[in-house]
């Protein structure tokens, strides 16, 4: 790529935005989100719940550490494309393998930096989430808009089936205590990591799996992961969600499984104004009192309304921030999730708790 080659960036209301090529040299589009993180940006862009966002950086500099072959949380980068402030081309850590510009053209990821990053993401708090678009190959705005206005909103649209496995396959320690069978809705990684470590086999299901084909695992628990996209159309894995919510086993979701989890008890999802994307969000527990510092990527969240209306449904956690709903458990039974990443990678740890309270429960199921 040419130093300093021109790149654009034009949001859905026609607001445009000039700066520099980063990563591969081309056109791409998608719904603009910000991220409030300071570090991890390798683990964000290999996040699948990324997948159809064009991802703003908060933090000034981004690629000064570079990046390493075990901080990835999928096969590949899964961001749209990139927007930050100053892009670094080299890097300080001895331990890492490439530079991200290095991985950003291998993944095919396409980029624009050295643009007002406050400036832009003040527009956005502002105006609400919208599509955008980023090209290096075309600098005509007319011609960008008219590429823009073809790009689907994310409301209404499933992404999952472009991220989950399309094979099951297994992870497992040397000496299982647990049986898991997660349904991958676009999984982290660090969540199956998280299951191993406290002694999870864990099997991983395709997203067109049946009940009975994770049954025949012999599960004590099922997992229903994070992924991206509009939940409220994702009517199978619903189905799905609700059979497992009714088998009497542990259930343990996380975002996007969270989401399908209130869906399948009749409650309702909506999209927000800005979603919650960082790894600096405070949460409180409603059970213990106590405040956690937490990593999110949504932009979808169960209505508030819907679950006043029921009392099946428990709220457990709560957003400090604008008082969204963060976690719910189900009246009588082992099954509860959160709106947030207990796996936190990136992130701090504050919420590792609910992985054992994972395995507390599929202990009790067990006795």
């Amino acid at each position: 790529m040419q130093q300093n080659q021109p790149a654009i960036l034009v949001l859905e209301d026609g607001t445009v935005f000039e700066g520099i090529a980063i990563g591969k040299i081309g056109t791409t589009g998608g719904e603009i989100a910000f991220n409030t993180g300071m570090t991890g940006y390798q683990e964000v862009f290999t996040d699948p719940s990324y997948v159809g966002q064009l991802l703003i950086m908060t933090t000034a500099h981004i690629g000064n550490y570079g990046v390493h072959e075990h901080e990835i949380e999928s096969d590949s980068i899964k961001i749209a494309g990139l927007v930050t402030k100053k892009f670094s081309n080299g890097y300080s850590r001895s331990s890492a393998n490439e530079s991200l510009q290095d991985l950003m053209e291998r993944n095919g990821t396409v980029g624009i930096s050295d643009i007002d990053t406050r400036s832009l993401v003040r527009h956005i708090r502002h105006k609400g989430a919208m599509n955008a678009i980023i090209s290096s190959e075309i600098l005509d705005v007319d011609q960008l808009k008219q590429k823009l206005s073809e790009i689907p909103s994310m409301e209404g649209l499933e992404l999952s089936s472009r991220v989950s496995t399309k094979e099951a396959f297994e992870v497992k320690p040397e000496n299982p205590i647990h049986r898991v069978s997660l349904i991958d809705f676009g999984v982290k990684k660090n969540i199956i990591r998280c299951l191993v470590e406290r002694g999870c086999h864990v099997k991983v299901f395709p997203l067109n799996s049946t009940k009975e084909e994770m049954d025949a695992f012999q599960p004590d628990g099922y997992m229903l992961s994070n992924g991206p996209g509009d939940p409220s159309v994702m009517k199978n894995s619903i189905s799905l969600v609700k059979e497992l919510a009714d088998s009497g086993k542990p259930v343990f979701g996380i975002c996007l499984g969270h989401q399908i989890l209130g869906l399948s008890q009749g409650l309702q999802t909506e999209k927000m104004f800005n979603g919650h994307r960082g790894i600096n969000h405070p949460i409180k527990n409603l059970k213990s009192g106590k405040g956690e510092i937490t990593s999110q990527n949504h932009g979808f969240v169960i209505s508030k309304e819907s679950i006043e209306t029921q009392d099946k449904v428990k709220v457990t956690h709560v957003h400090l921030n604008d008082h969204t709903i963060a976690g719910i458990e189900l009246e009588g039974k082992p099954v509860f999730s959160v709106q947030y990443h207990p796996e936190a990678s990136a992130g701090p740890h504050d919420s590792r708790y609910l992985f054992d309270q994972f395995i507390d429960n599929m202990n009790q199921f067990k006795s």
